[in-house]
């Protein structure tokens, strides 16, 4: 009776774990793709986002809204992937959301706008977690301070504050690269 009873949690966690990933794998993959600017290393923070739901190394019931929950999962594998990089290398974006495609520019400033979208990257990976989390969420993502706020458990003010000196930093960073 237990092995029955044991075999139907694993069926049923099979198929949350099969419709959570129908349901919110683009987004996921969007997520980290943004940040990364790569399709293999989203490809790489989605799965382990997908295997940390796998190994039920999350706890379901504290979770409100798991697309939100699982995007911030990807922001965070994303930026993870970014930090453990011992050298950079160029990476362009093509038709990111966010970002005009090469293209879409004069071609004289298509190569300034792939080194911005590196430098970006690189001063995205250089900020406290929780900050760079943040702005991903809300300038990527598109989140307002609330949703932010609500999704990482903090005051919609520590969110404006953190946001605030996060656009500082990379402000500074980026000024250094344009002179």
């Amino acid at each position: 009776m237990a092995t029955a009873v044991s075999a139907l949690k694993i069926a049923a966690a099979a198929d949350d774990l099969e419709q959570a990933f129908r349901t919110h794998n683009a987004s996921v993959l969007r997520a980290a793709f943004r940040i990364t600017g790569s399709l293999a290393d989203a490809e790489d923070a989605a799965q382990a986002v997908f295997l940390r739901l796998l190994r039920g190394e999350l706890d379901r019931s504290r979770i409100s809204d798991i697309g939100s929950y699982l995007r911030r999962a990807a922001v965070n594998a994303a930026l993870d992937i970014l930090r453990s990089r011992n050298g950079w290398r160029q990476i362009p974006i093509e038709n990111a959301a966010s970002f005009p495609s090469d293209s879409e520019l004069r071609p004289d400033r298509a190569m300034s706008s792939a080194e911005i979208r590196s430098r970006l990257r690189q001063a995205l990976a250089k900020l406290h977690p929780s900050a760079a989390e943040m702005f991903a969420l809300r300038y990527l993502e598109g989140l307002d301070h609330r949703s932010i706020a609500q999704v990482m458990g903090r005051s919609q003010a520590v969110v404006a504050v953190t946001l605030h000196r996060a656009r500082s930093r990379l402000r500074k960073e980026l000024r250094r690269f344009a002179k």
